[in-house]
């Protein structure tokens, strides 16, 4: 999961932790594909937000893609679908999640994105 706020990244790392998920956090777009190139193996889909400083989730998203091109990534914005969201998702975004969303919206855009991968509910 990748968000430059440190209380969303650990609200969003608890629920992914609660739904079974393991969870590689990242505050940054920089970090979060040095833990891709490293780890990209181990995971199954990407949560990043699209709004950072430095790397923008524009930029992240075209790197993790260059790195690995069948990459699953959930974006996830404050702000609506409309504009930069609908740019990433055109070029191959796999869903949208809007801020602040609950357990049961996380568990379902999982589910849309990864349908045969369960965490423990």
């Amino acid at each position: 999961m990748i968000d430059d706020e440190e209380m969303i990244l650990k609200v969003g790392h608890e629920l992914l932790e609660e739904l079974g998920y393991t969870v590689l956090p990242a505050m940054s777009g920089h970090e979060a594909v040095e833990i891709f190139q490293a780890d990209q193996d181990r995971i199954d889909m990407i949560i990043m937000d699209m709004i950072m400083p430095g790397m923008s989730g524009s930029d992240t998203f075209d790197r993790l893609k260059e790195i690995k091109p069948d990459a699953r990534i959930l974006l996830s914005s404050g702000y609506s679908v409309d504009g930069q969201a609908t740019n990433i998702l055109e070029r191959g975004c796999d869903g949208f999640i809007q801020k602040p969303f609950n357990m049961n919206q996380l568990a379902d855009r999982i589910q849309k994105i990864m349908p045969n991968r369960k965490g423990k509910n």
